[in-house]
């Protein structure tokens, strides 16, 4: 069994992906607004599973092709097992996005959730838009964290008491320098992508809001309970001292470390299945047309 960290994830992967987007919108994307009427060829950077091979696929023309990489072995085993029960025309490739070679042959390259793991994200980007044709794409789906946090709504609690934005920001952006890794990278990438040279650069937010209500379906309060959990409201903590410990590793003072930890625990004791809550993962999708002089 291989060793790369998502390949123990496919379950975590499975059960989250289904928070950030409707699926009439990721058409409205498709159609409205990248107006793809003619068949494509697509690479999905870091491709886990296909999840935006699955989505993107019943979308987009008939005769469209895509290419899924991902450095796990078991991901791409789960996509091929997948795949191989569909009609569509798909590529999977098991190989480490940082060292593989990718031709110029892609109408567009994308990614889902990937650039934040990246320690330079940037060379990423241009080994992106090196694998695609004049007058193709680029499309990131990347994270915002603190928007992300941002957006959680309560019943009978102060998003404060849970929720430290300044403490949290501070992790992230302490973070992005130790380790290039930028949780934030969301909010960056129509920046870089304008400087790395693309064209008609542009963004948009996901549009869905998970509402957990006391009146909905038992069973899909259930699945949404948990799939919430698992994205990592509400998570279990660790001894008290350990957390704080490593929060002050991470650029924290005590103080802060603190009251980050009792903010973490008073959300895990607070939030349960009978709670009332909303969560807006605010994801940013970022994207730009690819010319050459």
């Amino acid at each position: 069994m291989s060793e790369y960290y998502w390949n123990s994830k496919i379950e975590y992967l499975r059960n989250t992906r289904w928070l950030y987007y409707n699926d009439d919108y990721l058409e409205f994307l498709v159609k409205n607004v990248w107006k793809i009427n003619a068949p494509v060829n697509i690479v999905d950077y870091g491709c886990g599973y296909g999840y935006l091979g699955l989505k993107l696929l019943p979308l987009l023309p008939d005769g469209s092709t895509y290419t899924g990489i991902d450095k796990g072995e078991d991901l791409i085993k789960e996509a091929r097992q997948i795949f191989d029960k569909l009609p569509h025309s798909v590529e999977l490739i098991q190989g480490d996005i940082e060292e593989i070679q990718v031709h110029r042959q892609y109408d567009i390259a994308l990614c889902h959730a990937f650039l934040l793991h990246m320690k330079s994200p940037r060379d990423i980007l241009q080994k992106m838009i090196d694998s695609v044709l004049d007058g193709g794409r680029v499309i990131c789906f990347e994270p915002h964290w603190i928007a992300n946090t941002a957006n959680y709504g309560f019943d009978g609690i102060q998003q404060s008491e849970v929720v430290r934005l300044g403490i949290l920001q501070k992790l992230y952006e302490a973070s992005a320098k130790d380790s290039g890794k930028d949780g934030n990278i969301g909010m960056r990438l129509p920046i870089l992508l304008s400087q790395l040279g693309l064209r008609n650069v542009g963004c948009r937010v996901s549009d869905k809001v998970n509402f957990l209500d006391q009146n909905m379906d038992a069973t899909e309060k259930v699945r949404l309970f948990q799939s919430l959990k698992e994205e990592g409201i509400g998570q279990e903590l660790e001894d008290p001292v350990k957390v704080v410990e490593q929060l002050v590793q991470r650029g924290l003072s005590v103080e802060e470390a603190q009251a980050q930890y009792a903010a973490e625990l008073k959300l895990l004791q607070e939030f349960d299945s009978d709670s009332w809550f909303t969560y807006a993962p605010n994801m940013k999708i970022s994207y730009g047309t690819v010319g050459r002089e």
